[in-house]
């Protein structure tokens, strides 16, 4: 698994237009966008890619790119005009926290995964998923595996001694326990390799819809402010307690459709890692954290209702695409997937239009920073 290296995608709209044309050039002066105001932040093209593009910048190196911009105040004032509706839309979706909750964190966790009625995608992949779905699902998970724990590992140094101890805990596993290549995102680049797929990082980014990139912009959002360390918590918790289950589907799915050990080695590894994952976030992270300060006890949970919220999102969305006949006629593992006609997924999913955005942004108003 090589290092990281991405290639800015065809943009989707002004938004993309304005930040990957800034970003060919040196870093200063992108233009601020004013408030962003989009039908739905959750699904929308433009904004989920140029937010994704932005948070990239933290992980990896762009093609042509200077790595100067990474914390360029224009860029961090234009990522934040992207954030401020995709939180709120967020926030919409999801269930304050009850006070009787708070007594709670691990306990309140327990019921929330209880309540959620688990992922439905797993249960058709595994009992009548074709290889083409399969392999499309795989895809659309490599916007997260290939770089799995980074986003959570934001968090260790905003930690006290207890949950910083419960967290190094769990992202020690993610690593692979010292061995690269048993790390997490090295397992899930072999599983892709043995698909026929290009597990080369960012290799799919501009064929993901936004209901893909809201998933990951989620995360990275709560791991880069350290603010939202609370959610970045829940949600890793969340993550970990409810992903033993599916992982064993997708495993299933792949012996049912005749591979072996080395592409179900990811999720068999899951299996067993995430079961014993699960006590430690829900009880010594979480609860831990909310022990040590009560004051974010209610974002921990807020980050595992919003994981949970947008993964059933995410979910019904790919399902219904399937169920509506709405595939390529191409094989994923084709160069279709990386040639996508008009840069924004719709050669797989997306035929719908764009909501309509109303943006107040005067055409002379000058960037930040210089």
């Amino acid at each position: 698994m090589a290092g990281r290296l991405i290639e800015l995608p065809r943009p989707r709209g002004p938004l993309g237009e304005e930040l990957f044309g800034a970003l060919e050039g040196p870093p200063g002066g992108l233009a601020d966008p004013g408030p962003v105001d989009s039908a739905d932040p959750l699904a929308d093209e433009d904004l989920q890619l140029a937010l994704y593009v932005a948070y990239e910048l933290h992980y990896t190196e762009i093609a042509g790119v200077d790595a100067c911009w990474e914390w360029d105040p224009s860029l961090l004032a234009f990522t934040a005009a992207l954030e401020q509706p995709f939180e709120a839309a967020v926030a919409e979706l999801v269930q304050p926290a009850e006070a009787a909750e708070l007594e709670s964190v691990g306990e309140a966790l327990q019921g929330i995964v209880a309540e959620d009625p688990g992922p439905p995608l797993s249960r058709y992949l595994e009992t009548q998923g074709t290889r083409e779905q399969m392999l499309e699902q795989v895809v659309h998970r490599s916007a997260y595996q290939l770089k799995e724990a980074d986003p959570h590992s934001w968090a260790i140094p905003r930690l006290g001694p207890a949950p910083k101890s419960a967290l190094l805990e769990v992202q020690f596993d993610e690593y692979g326990g010292g061995r690269a290549e048993r790390m997490h995102a090295v397992l899930f680049a072999k599983t892709m390799a043995g698909l026929g797929l290009d597990p080369t990082y960012g290799a799919y980014l501009g064929v993901l819809p936004a209901e893909t990139l809201a998933n990951v912009n989620l995360l990275s959002g709560f791991g880069l402010h350290r603010r939202r360390r609370g959610a970045a918590v829940g949600h890793l918790a969340a993550f970990e307690m409810t992903s033993s289950i599916p992982n064993r589907r997708y495993g299933n799915a792949l012996r049912r459709l005749g591979y072996g050990k080395d592409v179900t080695d990811f999720y068999d590894e899951h299996v067993e890692a995430d079961a014993v994952h699960e006590t430690i976030a829900a009880w010594d992270l979480a609860g831990g954290l909310a022990r040590e300060e009560p004051e974010v006890a209610a974002d921990i949970l807020f980050g595992a209702r919003a994981l949970i919220a947008l993964e059933a999102r995410w979910g019904a969305h790919l399902i219904g695409s399937w169920l509506d006949h709405r595939e390529i006629a191409d094989d994923p593992t084709s160069r279709a997937w990386h040639d996508c006609s008009d840069g924004a997924g719709r050669c797989r999913l997306r035929q719908r239009r764009q909501p309509r955005r109303a943006r107040s942004r005067p055409a002379d108003r000058p960037g930040q920073g210089s």
